[in-house]
């Protein structure tokens, strides 16, 4: 390494060591883990942009694409359904269908019979859009997380499933 070369800061080490400095009685321990992951998502969420860019594709687009994708033959769901599984109010579905109905890449169907429900459905340019940003992406994802072992990520994945799911269920119980 170069002199000139500094090796990365790890943030969250040295805000926790402030931290018991200034205030000891302080637990700190949680700084390690939620102040990573709170970096980690911003730096993912930086990579995520760059490469859809590269695809011609925003990040709610690729939601919505994706999710239709994800569903199965016919590739169609209501926005009610899609609002659901995309996390996203009902106004946001409209707005993500409205401007991907714009570029071509999905259609309205007629509302079913006797609800107000109105499918949606992936435009063959929608299909071949959202088969070729996730293969891009997930290709690109998956070198981000070499770094560690085959096992590490696993591990990773099923500790930060848990601690999901927990947040989960206190954000529930508080709503």
């Amino acid at each position: 390494m170069n002199t000139s070369e500094q090796p990365p800061v790890d943030r969250a080490e040295e805000i926790a060591r402030a931290w018991q400095r200034e205030q000891p009685q302080l637990p700190v321990d949680s700084i390690g883990i939620l102040t990573r992951i709170h970096h980690a998502a911003k730096l993912l969420a930086d990579e995520r942009r760059r490469v859809l860019a590269r695809v011609g594709m925003d990040a709610a687009t690729l939601d919505l694409l994706s999710t239709l994708r994800r569903s199965g033959r016919p590739y169609r769901l209501s926005t009610r359904e899609l609002a659901t599984r995309c996390l996203i109010t009902p106004g946001a579905v409209t707005q993500r269908v409205d401007r991907a109905q714009q570029e071509g890449l999905v259609y309205r169907l007629a509302a079913d019979p006797g609800t107000r429900a109105v499918p949606v459905e992936l435009t063959p340019a929608g299909h071949h859009a959202v088969e070729n940003a996730v293969d891009g992406l997930l290709t690109y994802e998956q070198g981000l997380i070499e770094a560690l072992s085959p096992q590490e990520q696993q591990d990773l994945a099923r500790l930060l499933a848990v601690l999901l799911q927990d947040l989960n269920a206190r954000a529930h119980r508080r709503s």
